[in-house]
């Protein structure tokens, strides 16, 4: 054999080793991801807090209060976010409301060393494993759950038992409102939760401090300024017994802008403009007659539209009065009209008796139907000179002292109706 040969040879044992721990570690990469199992795969992303859930929720009776086994009530502290308020409606009395309901309890049964962190949940499935307050809302017309875009839901569990349940929820208040003094009103409008089917041996609700009602800082309220929320606890009696409740006192004061511009001014301006008939001669006819009808169809028009916005009460409302009155001033300045009108026209028959005594000179006018007593009153000195029947209109003048008078006395009227109105109803 040659030195070339035993070159090769010498090369090929020295490369042998690594070619074989090539192969070896070929072989044990590939047959050690085939040989894996998914439960092993699984592990590398399990959570070690979950696994102390589960082992946690085998012996788990979601049916059972926390307290049950001392006979004593479960302590549910609740707490409103209210994220957004409509207009309250009030022809139906009933207002919306976008709001988060947060609910703290304490289960021994969940509490755990072997948790490492709070443990955030908002699968609804697992959710459901665990005891929950059964809360309602009593004054609630109609209530929708938010799953935009996934259900609005968390359940957070603490390592020493405290539970934090939240819920995003729409609903729908009925607001029981008085409306003697609307639309210069105030109004109270409720917010009550409370236990559905556990007596107050089994659950007790309580706020979680005094402002457990919290607001969102860009809160606006369309119609209506709040003042004040007011908290306090409360219970429901039924017939099968006593229930925890809360209620959440949200005092509202109406704002007045908007009726201002929408009612009060308008209808205001319809009465001035019904006086300027006043203004104008007894025998302007059409232009008074359009005038009064004109500004009556108007403000029956405001009236009734004022109405449709309403539910249909059974007393009278601020707003009808305002109305009502500005109503009638339209209407008695057309009333006015009609009686000035007929007394401008009225036609009477009339003796002109002129006498003369010496150099003294008389001239009277008086009604034929009675000449004769007033010819037999004369002194007898008296010559008559002349006696003539004319057709006069003497009320002309009256109706025209009525035209002025009313200029002074319905403006003076309205006034004093507004200093009489506006401290009524606002104070």
């Amino acid at each position: 054999m040659g030195p070339k040969v035993r070159k090769v040879r010498n090369s090929v044992g020295a490369q042998m080793p690594l070619l074989i721990l090539s192969f070896f570690i070929f072989v044990t990469i590939f047959l050690g991801s085939e040989s894996r199992s998914p439960s092993s795969a699984y592990l590398m992303y399990e959570d070690n807090n979950l696994i102390v859930l589960d082992e946690l929720l085998q012996n788990y009776d979601r049916r059972v209060t926390p307290t049950h086994h001392i006979s004593l009530p479960t302590t549910v502290k609740c707490e409103l976010y209210l994220r957004s308020i409509g207009a309250i409606n009030p022809a139906t009395m009933d207002y919306e409301v976008d709001l988060y309901l947060r609910q703290t309890w304490h289960d021994e049964r969940l509490r755990s060393n072997n948790l490492t962190r709070p443990l955030d949940l908002n699968d609804p499935v697992l959710v459901k494993r665990l005891w929950r307050p059964d809360i309602y809302f009593p004054n609630a017309k109609h209530g929708e759950f938010q799953y935009v875009t996934v259900p609005n839901v968390l359940l957070r569990i603490n390592p020493n038992g405290d539970i934090l349940y939240m819920l995003r929820l729409k609903l729908t208040f009925s607001c029981m409102m008085e409306m003697e003094r609307y639309p210069l009103d105030a109004q109270s409008c409720d917010i009550e939760l409370a236990s559905f089917s556990k007596t107050v041996r089994e659950v007790k609700l309580q706020w979680l401090n005094k402002d457990s009602v919290l607001m969102n800082k860009d809160l606006k309220l369309a119609q209506f300024e709040l003042k004040q929320v007011s908290l306090t606890e409360c219970k429901e009696s039924f017939q099968i017994g006593k229930y925890s409740c809360l209620r959440a006192k949200l005092d509202l004061k109406r704002s007045i802008g908007h009726y201002l511009v929408q009612y009060y001014l308008p209808s205001t301006l319809i009465v001035f403009i019904s006086w300027v008939s006043f203004w104008l001669d007894v025998d302007a006819i059409p232009a008074r007659i359009t005038l009064g009808v004109t500004t009556l169809l108007t403000i029956s028009s405001e009236s009734s539209d004022q109405q449709s916005h309403l539910a249909p009460v059974s007393y009278v409302k601020a707003l009808d009065v305002w109305m009502g009155t500005c109503t009638f001033f339209v209407f008695a300045a057309l009333i006015e009209f009609t009686f000035v009108s007929y007394l401008a026209r009225k036609r009477r028959n009339i003796q002109e008796v002129k006498t003369e005594d010496g150099e003294m000179k008389t001239t009277l006018i008086v009604p034929i139907s009675s000449l004769n007593e007033t010819l037999t009153n004369l002194p007898t000195v008296a010559n008559f000179k002349e006696v003539s029947t004319l057709m006069l209109l003497p009320a002309r003048g009256c109706a025209k002292r009525i035209d002025k008078t009313s200029r002074i006395v319905f403006p003076l009227g309205f006034l004093i109706f507004n200093t009489l109105y506006w401290p009524y109803y606002l104070y």
